[in-house]
């Protein structure tokens, strides 16, 4: 089976393709890629994992096809962030829907 296993971080992406036997595990995939060596800081017992952006879990068997995808933390707090998006727009007196409603009008 063809499979690729993808790790992005901010400087660099990591995609390899790679053959595997069928029953092959996701967490077995990501060490056959030599993505650990690569990348030291994956840690797939840790690490969120997916396939084509949809959450599984490392014992999942992948299917010919498949990119598994290894996932970073997330760094900030997406609700904390929106909340300063929301506080530095208000501060500057615009409003979302008044940039849409100028823009159309």
């Amino acid at each position: 089976m063809h499979i690729a296993v993808c790790y992005a971080r901010p400087d660099a992406v990591f995609l390899k393709a790679i053959d595997v036997p069928a029953g092959t595990t996701i967490a077995a995939a990501i060490v056959g890629s030599g993505l650990q060596q690569a990348c030291p800081e994956v840690d797939p017992a840790t690490m969120r994992v997916g396939i084509f952006g949809k959450l599984k879990t490392p014992e999942t068997v992948v299917r010919d096809g498949d990119r598994v995808e290894v996932y970073r933390p997330l760094t900030a707090d997406p609700k904390q962030a929106r909340r300063k998006r929301v506080q530095k727009q208000r501060a500057s007196g615009t409003r979302e829907g008044q940039k849409w409603l100028r823009g159309n009008s």
